[in-house]
């Protein structure tokens, strides 16, 4: 096994502090949901919070200081942040539960399937995983600013991006599962092996 840089570093501490932002974006949206301002400052915290996620994995490659760690706890931290964004906006009353519903099985069903593949290997996310990270965001954050306070046309831009989040977090599914089904075969195989 190839040695890996400490898991103390600037990639991974980016990672920990969007963790630790959860909470906060999560206060900030549900304590004052009908007041501009803090819809606002729910808004930018969940902005700079997922801005974090570039900046980890842009530092982590140019710095050589990949991880298992980052490559876990990275894809989780996204889930935390993107998920209390989905159920708050359903608390809320500004997106229908069956959207965070089915976004959050997804979501929680393949964090749930990378983990029981530890015993395999370190599943990192994917180009498709990334890219709908990225769309969910875009739709969170046209979302978050409260879609009532939106002109009309803002409106139907925020729920035609958020439908295609929606979609794509379904598609980019599958070959996460086709991984996992050959991961858990190279591993069983190998372990077979005398």
């Amino acid at each position: 096994m190839t040695d890996q840089p400490s898991r103390l570093n600037p990639a991974n501490a980016l990672t920990v502090l969007r963790i630790v932002l959860v909470p906060v974006f999560a206060w900030m949206l549900l304590s004052h949901p009908d007041d501009l301002g803090w819809r606002l400052g729910s808004t930018v915290v969940f902005g700079l919070a997922i801005a974090t996620d570039a900046l980890d994995g842009r530092i982590a490659r140019r710095y050589n200081l990949i991880t298992d760690f980052g490559k876990l706890w990275d894809s989780i931290a996204d889930k935390a942040l993107t998920g209390m964004a989905f159920i708050g906006l359903s608390i809320v009353g500004e997106l229908p539960w069956w959207i965070t519903v089915l976004v959050l099985a997804r979501e929680w069903g393949i964090t749930w399937m990378r983990l029981a593949m530890l015993k395999y290997g370190v599943m990192a996310a994917n180009a498709g995983g990334k890219l709908k990270t990225v769309l969910q965001s875009v739709a969170l954050l046209l979302f978050l600013p409260g879609l009532p306070l939106m002109p009309g046309w803002l409106q139907w831009i925020a729920w035609v991006v958020m439908a295609a989040a929606v979609l794509l977090t379904l598609v980019t599914a599958v070959p996460y599962i086709r991984e996992a089904l050959v991961l858990r075969h190279t591993g069983r195989t190998a372990q077979e092996k005398p």
